[in-house]
């Protein structure tokens, strides 16, 4: 039998809990000790090149017109689509989105064989909801302050919840951590320990 399946440009690789690790170069020191060094920038912005012109081949065979930007920021290849009419590109609390950014990811994967942390956005969808994300965030916090319980999330992609695990780590007094299986993993927000 003939396996199919296209492999995933990031196996078990979740956004909420990527580190450095498995993904980085490896460089023995003077004394001895290896250490891992994060890709260039120029490598970076390559593998973000590549999403583009990737995604661009799509935008021309779905007949959508949009404006593609490439970028590195914070440590991260990026592209971002700017254009009037993307929202199907979006998709329903972006899902297409999602799906998307996994395609980039795995035409950069084959051009370089390496694992990207690629992060698409398209017409500024990530931005808006990293905004509404925070103020989910900050709501869950002062209900587990004012009530001393913890507060269960509704399930969230792991792009969604990395946003509210931020967002809850930069405050005093509690902490968040994920619970359950894919589609239906969300955020128990509870007073720290």
């Amino acid at each position: 039998m003939t396996d199919t399946s296209i492999p995933s440009a990031e196996p078990e690789l979740d956004e909420e809990t990527a580190t450095a690790e498995g993904r980085d170069e490896v460089e023995e020191t003077e004394g001895g000790t290896r250490e891992k060094k994060a890709p260039a920038e120029s490598e970076l912005f390559r593998q973000s090149e590549i999403a583009a012109d990737y995604v661009e081949g799509l935008l021309d065979i779905l007949d959508y017109d949009g404006d593609i930007d490439e970028l590195v920021s914070g440590g991260r290849p990026m592209v971002e689509v700017v254009g009037d009419g993307l929202q199907n590109l979006v998709g329903q609390r972006g899902a297409t989105l999602e799906a998307l950014q996994e395609l980039a990811r795995l035409a950069v994967f084959r051009q370089t064989g390496t694992p990207s942390r690629l992060l698409l956005d398209v017409g500024g969808y990530r931005a808006n909801r990293r905004k509404e994300l925070a103020a989910v965030a900050k709501n869950a916090v002062e209900k587990v302050k004012e009530y001393g319980e913890p507060v269960r999330l509704e399930p969230m992609s792991a792009f969604e919840r990395k946003c509210v695990h931020d967002v809850v780590n930069a405050m005093s007094g509690v902490q968040s951590e994920s619970e359950g299986v894919e589609p239906s993993r969300r955020i128990v927000v509870r007073p720290a320990d």
